[in-house]
C-alpha cells in the first residue's frame, strides 16, 4: 500500500546570507508558519514532514503541526547538501516508521 502524497520541508539552520531566516517574522509569522499555512489553505491531506538540523526550527515546526520525528545528520546539513538526498534521509525514515512509500514527493521550501 502506498500514500498519495508527502509533503517535505527542508528548512535548515544554516543560512550564511539571512542566519535565522527561518524563523525570521515576516508579517507577524516565521517562514515556517507561513509554509504551514499554505499546506493547511491548499486543503492537502498528507503527511507534513520538517528536515531541519536546528532545534528551534524543528520546535516551531512542532508549534504549527509538522512532524519533526528527527534532527537531520550533520552530512545533510551543510551549504553543498543536495535537496534529493535530504528527500531521501526523510523518505527512508518515512518508510521505517511507517511501512509504506510515498507515490509523490512535494517539497516546499520555506
Amino acid at each position: 500500500m502506498a500514500l498519495e502524497t508527502v509533503a517535505l520541508i527542508p528548512a535548515r539552520g544554516g543560512s550564511k546570507r539571512l542566519p535565522g531566516k527561518n524563523l525570521k517574522q515576516l508579517g507577524g509569522k516565521s517562514l515556517i508558519a507561513h509554509t504551514a499555512d499554505a499546506v493547511t489553505q491548499s486543503e492537502l491531506q498528507a503527511p507534513v514532514l520538517l528536515s531541519t538540523d536546528d532545534p528551534a526550527i524543528a520546535e516551531e515546526g512542532r508549534q504549527v503541526g509538522m512532524m519533526v520525528p528527527f534532527l537531520r545528520p550533520d552530512e545533510l546539513s551543510g551549504d553543498a547538501a543536495p535537496t534529493v538526498d535530504v528527500v531521501i534521509h526523510a523518505l527512508d525514515w518515512y518508510h521505517a516508521e511507517h511501512g509504506v512509500d510515498p507515490d509523490t514527493v512535494m517539497v516546499l521550501q520555506p
